[in-house]
Protein backbone atom coordinates (compact mmCIF):
# COMPACT_ATOMS: atom_id res chain seq x y z
CA UNK A 1 0.00 0.00 0.00
CA UNK A 2 1.44 3.36 -0.93
CA UNK A 3 1.50 5.91 1.97
CA UNK A 4 -0.80 8.82 -0.01
CA UNK A 5 -3.25 5.82 -0.48
CA UNK A 6 -3.72 5.16 2.85
CA UNK A 7 -6.03 6.67 5.54
CA UNK A 8 -5.33 6.45 9.12
CA UNK A 9 -8.49 5.64 11.60
CA UNK A 10 -9.09 9.00 12.52
CA UNK A 11 -8.96 10.15 8.31
CA UNK A 12 -11.37 6.60 7.87
CA UNK A 13 -13.77 8.01 11.22
CA UNK A 14 -14.00 11.35 9.22
CA UNK A 15 -15.36 9.82 5.94
CA UNK A 16 -17.37 6.93 6.93
CA UNK A 17 -18.90 9.02 10.30
CA UNK A 18 -18.07 5.92 12.36
CA UNK A 19 -16.34 5.89 15.98
CA UNK A 20 -13.05 4.99 15.57
CA UNK A 21 -14.11 1.83 18.54
CA UNK A 22 -16.73 0.58 15.97
CA UNK A 23 -13.95 1.11 13.36
CA UNK A 24 -11.88 -1.08 15.65
CA UNK A 25 -14.27 -3.69 16.35
CA UNK A 26 -14.98 -4.26 12.91
CA UNK A 27 -11.72 -4.40 12.36
CA UNK A 28 -11.63 -7.45 15.37
CA UNK A 29 -14.59 -8.91 13.02
CA UNK A 30 -12.74 -9.13 9.68
CA UNK A 31 -15.06 -6.73 8.09
CA UNK A 32 -11.74 -4.57 7.18
CA UNK A 33 -7.83 -5.64 7.29
CA UNK A 34 -5.69 -2.81 7.68
CA UNK A 35 -1.92 -2.47 7.73
CA UNK A 36 0.66 -1.37 10.05
CA UNK A 37 3.03 1.26 9.33
CA UNK A 38 6.33 1.25 11.14
CA UNK A 39 5.28 2.63 14.21
CA UNK A 40 2.43 -0.34 14.82
CA UNK A 41 -0.20 2.86 13.33
CA UNK A 42 -3.21 1.43 11.52
CA UNK A 43 -3.40 2.23 7.68
CA UNK A 44 -6.33 1.56 5.79
CA UNK A 45 -7.46 1.61 1.87
CA UNK A 46 -9.57 3.57 0.75
CA UNK A 47 -11.44 1.33 -0.37
CA UNK A 48 -12.06 0.33 3.44
CA UNK A 49 -14.77 3.97 2.97
CA UNK A 50 -17.08 1.71 0.57
CA UNK A 51 -16.94 -1.52 2.95
CA UNK A 52 -17.64 0.06 6.15
CA UNK A 53 -20.53 2.03 4.26
CA UNK A 54 -21.33 -0.93 3.30
CA UNK A 55 -21.63 -2.48 6.14
CA UNK A 56 -23.66 0.70 7.97
CA UNK A 57 -26.00 0.28 5.40
CA UNK A 58 -26.67 -3.38 5.49
CA UNK A 59 -27.42 -2.71 9.79
CA UNK A 60 -29.39 -0.66 8.78
CA UNK A 61 -31.42 -3.02 7.00
CA UNK A 62 -31.39 -5.45 9.66
CA UNK A 63 -28.28 -7.83 8.82
CA UNK A 64 -26.44 -8.91 11.42
CA UNK A 65 -22.73 -9.24 11.52
CA UNK A 66 -22.05 -12.45 10.63
CA UNK A 67 -24.25 -12.43 7.47
CA UNK A 68 -22.31 -8.79 6.59
CA UNK A 69 -18.96 -10.65 6.96
CA UNK A 70 -19.99 -13.24 4.68
CA UNK A 71 -21.12 -11.36 2.01
CA UNK A 72 -18.07 -8.99 2.26
CA UNK A 73 -15.99 -12.31 1.79
CA UNK A 74 -16.90 -12.53 -1.73
CA UNK A 75 -15.20 -9.31 -2.13
CA UNK A 76 -11.86 -9.22 -3.72
CA UNK A 77 -8.89 -7.67 -1.18
CA UNK A 78 -6.21 -5.10 -1.85
CA UNK A 79 -8.30 -3.47 -4.04
CA UNK A 80 -11.38 -1.56 -4.61
CA UNK A 81 -14.11 -3.71 -5.39
CA UNK A 82 -15.54 -3.13 -8.71
CA UNK A 83 -19.56 -2.28 -10.00
CA UNK A 84 -19.91 -5.93 -10.98
CA UNK A 85 -18.10 -7.06 -7.05
CA UNK A 86 -21.32 -4.87 -5.95
CA UNK A 87 -23.97 -6.06 -8.17
CA UNK A 88 -22.39 -9.45 -6.80
CA UNK A 89 -23.30 -8.78 -3.57
CA UNK A 90 -26.49 -6.36 -4.23
CA UNK A 91 -28.52 -9.66 -6.15
CA UNK A 92 -28.20 -11.77 -2.78
CA UNK A 93 -29.11 -8.39 -0.54
CA UNK A 94 -31.90 -8.08 -2.48
CA UNK A 95 -33.47 -11.62 -2.50
CA UNK A 96 -33.44 -11.29 1.37
CA UNK A 97 -34.91 -7.42 1.36
CA UNK A 98 -37.14 -9.25 -1.10
CA UNK A 99 -38.26 -11.66 1.42
CA UNK A 100 -38.47 -9.05 4.89
CA UNK A 101 -40.69 -6.99 2.49
CA UNK A 102 -42.99 -9.65 1.81
CA UNK A 103 -43.25 -10.51 5.21
CA UNK A 104 -43.82 -6.97 6.60
CA UNK A 105 -46.55 -6.32 4.23
CA UNK A 106 -48.39 -9.35 5.16
CA UNK A 107 -48.25 -7.89 8.70
CA UNK A 108 -49.47 -4.57 7.51
CA UNK A 109 -52.28 -6.49 6.32
CA UNK A 110 -53.49 -8.57 9.22
CA UNK A 111 -52.67 -5.99 10.87
CA UNK A 112 -55.35 -3.07 8.88
CA UNK A 113 -57.45 -6.57 8.83
CA UNK A 114 -57.59 -6.53 12.70
CA UNK A 115 -57.46 -2.71 14.07
CA UNK A 116 -58.72 -1.76 10.69
CA UNK A 117 -62.11 -3.88 10.73
CA UNK A 118 -64.36 -1.67 13.15
CA UNK A 119 -66.29 -4.52 14.37
CA UNK A 120 -64.36 -4.17 17.92
CA UNK A 121 -66.01 -7.78 18.49
CA UNK A 122 -63.39 -10.16 20.53
CA UNK A 123 -65.26 -13.08 19.19
CA UNK A 124 -64.00 -12.47 15.15
CA UNK A 125 -60.74 -10.49 16.29
CA UNK A 126 -57.42 -11.93 13.99
CA UNK A 127 -55.78 -11.84 17.72
CA UNK A 128 -58.03 -13.49 19.90
CA UNK A 129 -59.01 -16.97 19.34
CA UNK A 130 -61.88 -19.10 21.02
CA UNK A 131 -60.49 -21.54 23.50
CA UNK A 132 -56.84 -20.54 22.37
CA UNK A 133 -56.53 -22.99 19.55
CA UNK A 134 -54.02 -20.71 17.93
CA UNK A 135 -51.68 -21.85 20.99
CA UNK A 136 -51.43 -25.24 18.80
CA UNK A 137 -49.60 -23.30 16.23
CA UNK A 138 -46.79 -22.11 18.87
CA UNK A 139 -46.18 -18.45 20.81
CA UNK A 140 -47.17 -15.41 19.98
CA UNK A 141 -49.82 -13.71 17.96
CA UNK A 142 -50.08 -16.37 15.35
CA UNK A 143 -52.78 -14.94 13.56
CA UNK A 144 -50.89 -11.99 13.25
CA UNK A 145 -47.53 -13.93 12.32
CA UNK A 146 -49.32 -15.23 9.18
CA UNK A 147 -50.96 -18.51 10.27
CA UNK A 148 -54.98 -18.80 9.65
CA UNK A 149 -57.23 -20.19 12.08
CA UNK A 150 -57.73 -23.09 9.67
CA UNK A 151 -53.98 -23.92 10.22
CA UNK A 152 -55.27 -24.37 14.14
CA UNK A 153 -58.26 -27.07 13.30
Amino acid sequence: MRSTDALSIGQLARRTGLAVSAIRYYETQGLVRPARNAGGQRRFLRSDIRRLSFVRIAQQFGFTLPKISALMATLPEGRTPTKRDWEKISREFRTELDAQILSLEQMRENLDGCIGCGCLSLKTCRLYNTADKAARLGPGPRYAMGDRPADAD
